[in-house]
């Protein structure tokens, strides 16, 4: 099928390019941009007009619920929601019902995701058998079904031994290990350690948690030379010590959520579960401190934690409600907030969730790795078409996603999709 968006600014960070053309699709990729080659005939143009064409979101945190979760979030539901908030590529974590630590039940999660024609589903194989902490998996066989990493999720190794030989094997074969540092037994608690937890009696989680575990992690990527990718990032001392990191030329990148990015433990109020999250919300140093970091780089990618709870687990009291919240469909406009709130451009925060993420996946996404985030002539036309300049506030019944709760309910935010193209296919225009 040929297509033509016509009369947008392409932004396309990892080119450098931001300038008003056309661009031209034609067998799922683009043909040009700027002047369409002689004899195309679209059989479909998209007037862009006043919008910004950029490549599809490449978003590194995606819970899709299913296998296991049905009840929270159907594979079907976040899809759809993935492309209504303009990303065409997921990162998913191996942490479903059962986990993903067989070849076959990657296999299964990729070819029922390629069924919807949405979103690219990329799965993180699971780094431990059932993420137990005490078997490695067949990384080998993951990988050839398609996992692009490994991953414990949320589940914090335990002993530190296997985390060396997971480390010492990935790095044999240059596989990327994606961890999330948290100590496992100061990181129990239900909200960030600080005067306000104190006050309100809840459970803390410290500063500590985050430190410890980056430290360790640290000495074996020294003693290993593995690539390690730091999920989620929460406080000002780990920022810290990711950047010493990268100073001493440890093979190292990160990310950072919507959630720390933008709010604070101040923003759980009297107790508001949509605000228990993990990792949990930190002080507003630690918050200004992610969010220059995500600007001079030390920070690689910002990520939506879509993490689809639904209304059993989430209207309880505080400690014990599920953490989570939905965010595919926010992870645009809170890119573009945060860059308005920063004194930046519209292309630098389209790069944080698009060529920013693609570079952390690298080679892992084989033969798409040319094509990830970027706007590029012969490459996949994975395109996401905004409106900058349009405004609209957040209303969580309105979501497509299956969880309706999160943080940012009645938020007014910048930027929203017009039209979402995977392959060259419209998965998603607005009404």
């Amino acid at each position: 099928m040929q297509i033509l968006i016509q009369g947008g600014r392409v932004i396309d960070p990892a080119s450098g390019t931001d300038t008003v053309a056309d661009v031209a699709i034609s067998s799922g990729r683009i043909l040009a941009i700027g002047t369409a080659p002689a004899g195309f005939a679209p059989q479909t143009t998209l007037n862009a007009q006043g919008c910004v064409v950029a490549p599809g979101l490449v978003d590194l945190s995606v819970r899709l619920r299913e296998p296991g979760h049905e009840h929270e979030g159907m594979l079907a539901s976040e899809m759809a929601a993935a492309v209504a908030g303009g990303v065409t590529s997921v990162v998913c974590p191996p942490d479903t019902e059962p986990v993903l630590d067989e070849a076959g039940l990657v296999e299964m999660l990729r070819y029922r995701a390629e069924r919807l024609h949405q979103a690219r589903v990329f799965p993180l194989g699971a780094l431990t058998r059932n993420l137990q902490g005490e078997v490695l998996t067949e990384m080998l066989q993951l990988t050839q079904a398609g996992c692009v990493a490994f991953s414990q999720a949320e589940v914090p190794l335990l002993n530190t031994q296997v985390t060396q030989r997971a480390l010492q094997y990935a790095s044999t074969f240059g596989y990327t290990v994606w961890l999330r540092p948290q100590e496992a037994y100061l990181g129990k608690g239900v909200a960030a350690s600080g005067p306000l937890a104190t006050r309100m009696g809840l459970s803390g989680v410290p500063v500590a948690a985050e430190t410890i575990a980056l430290h360790t992690i640290f000495e074996l990527v020294r003693a290993t030379k593995a690539r390690v990718h730091l999920c989620r990032i929460s406080s000002a001392a780990g920022v810290e010590l990711v950047r010493q990191a990268k100073a001493e030329g440890l093979p190292v990148t990160c990310d950072v959520s919507i959630n720390s990015l933008h709010l604070t433990d101040v923003d759980i109020g009297y107790f508001d579960s949509r605000m228990r999250l993990n990792p949990p919300l930190r002080q507003q140093r630690d918050r200004d401190a992610l969010r220059a970091a995500l600007a001079d780089g030390t920070i690689d990618a910002l990520v939506s934690d879509h993490n689809p709870v639904s209304a059993d687990e989430k209207t309880l009291p505080f400690a014990e409600a599920e953490p989570g919240a939905t965010g595919l469909e926010l992870l645009l406009s809170l890119a573009l907030k945060w860059a308005q709130e920063s004194g930046l451009g519209v292309a630098e925060a389209v790069a944080t969730v698009t060529s920013r993420s693609a570079l952390v996946l690298g080679g892992a996404l084989g033969t798409f790795a040319a094509s990830a985030g970027r706007l590029t002539a012969g490459g996949a036309a994975d395109i996401c078409v905004f409106d900058p300049a349009a405004h609209w506030v957040v209303e969580p019944s309105a979501l497509v996603s299956q969880g309706q709760h999160t943080p940012f309910g009645g938020y007014e935010l910048p930027g929203r999709v017009k039209a979402t193209l995977v392959g060259g296919r419209v998965a998603y225009t607005a009404a």
